[in-house]
C-alpha cells in the first residue's frame, strides 16, 4: 500500500553540542511535524545533525546530514495508531530528503504490524511525505 500527504514543522528546537570548526558543527533538534492527506496526525522527531557547512546568516545555505527517531500517531488510510521511524537524511541547496525505515514492532492501534519505508522532501515550497506500508500477519 501506499500513502501520501504534505506536512507542516509545528516547532524547531535546535542547540550546537560541539562547534568542530568555525563553519561546521554538531546538533541535536527536537521537532513537531503536522501531517495532512492520507498520511494525518502528528510526528515527533528528536534529530542528530553534522552539519559540514554552517551559514548563519542565511541556513538555506548551510549543508548537513542527520539521523533521527521519529513517533507518528494518527492515521494512515482511515487506520488510526502509532509507529516509529528511523529517518536518515541530507540538507543541501536549501532541501532535505530523507529516507525513512518504520521500525518492526513498533506500530499500535489499528497501524499495529505495520511495516515499510518511505521517504520525504522538504523545500522552501513544499513539504512532500510518501509510505509505502503493508502489515505482517
Amino acid at each position: 500500500m501506499n500513502a501520501h500527504g504534505t506536512y507542516a514543522v509545528k516547532s524547531w528546537d535546535e542547540k550546537t553540542y560541539d562547534q568542530v570548526s568555525p563553519k561546521s558543527k554538531l546538533t541535536k533538534a527536537t521537532v513537531e511535524y503536522e501531517f495532512t492527506g492520507e498520511i494525518a496526525g502528528k510526528g515527533m522527531v528528536e534529530y542528530l545533525m553534522f552539519y559540514d557547512y554552517s551559514d548563519p546568516n542565511d541556513p538555506h545555505k548551510s549543508s548537513a546530514s542527520y539521523i533521527g527517531l521519529m513517533k507518528f500517531t494518527g492515521l494512515i488510510s482511515g487506520r488510526e495508531g502509532g509507529f516509529m521511524m528511523q529517518d536518515s537524511g541530507t540538507f543541501r541547496n536549501g532541501v532535505a530528503s530523507s529516507t525513512l525505515a518504520i521500525l518492526l514492532n513498533s506500530g499500535s492501534g489499528a497501524l499495529k504490524g505495520i511495516r515499510g519505508t518511505g521517504r520525504y522532501r522538504a523545500s522552501q515550497q513544499r513539504l512532500e511525505f510518501e509510505l509505502d506500508y503493508d502489515f505482517s500477519i
